[in-house]
């Protein structure tokens, strides 16, 4: 089943992602949703935070699952919180894939970035629980390592199962 995904990831990792965004697997699994056009990003910042949080409004718009691009920075990119908070609060799907392990433009790699799911907490749980991170109810997995050309369409669909979609 083709599901809508929005990819939200730290554009200093836009090379990696690209391997993932364009893989035949997940255009198979998945039709994107969002934008991708670096022009329209720059424009947006110019015209400040409101400009921001309307052009991610719009592109997550029709999505039923958020795939979390994770590099060495994405947890802490102001506008990647933005949309894992959204994300969670509209009760998408939601998956964290690591993918410092794709060689990059320079052919290096890299180790693996921090889980930005454990940066953001939720009273969900209610009660007895308390605060938990997201980290608690959202997976990750490595691009690489989980052979993610062949299981991200599983993934995606894991992760619209979970949010009931």
């Amino acid at each position: 089943m083709s599901r809508q995904v929005y990819a939200s990831f730290h554009y200093d990792d836009v090379w990696r992602a690209n391997v993932v965004r364009k893989s035949n697997t997940l255009k198979r699994n998945a039709e994107e949703v969002g934008f991708y056009d670096h022009s329209l990003w720059e424009e947006a910042k110019t015209k400040g935070a409101a400009a921001i949080q309307r052009l991610i409004d719009d592109g997550m718009r029709g999505a039923g699952v958020t795939v979390v691009l994770i590099g060495s920075e994405t947890y802490a990119r102001e506008w990647v919180g933005y949309e894992i908070q959204k994300s969670h609060a509209d009760s998408m799907g939601m998956l964290g894939i690591h993918i410092n392990g794709i060689r990059g433009e320079n052919g290096q790699v890299k180790g693996a970035g921090p889980n930005p799911f454990d940066y953001f907490e939720t009273t969900d749980g209610g009660g007895f629980f308390g605060r938990q991170t997201l980290s608690r109810f959202y997976r990750t997995y490595d691009w690489i390592l989980d052979d993610g050309y062949n299981n991200v369409g599983a993934w995606i669909e894991a992760a619209a199962r979970d949010a009931g979609r």
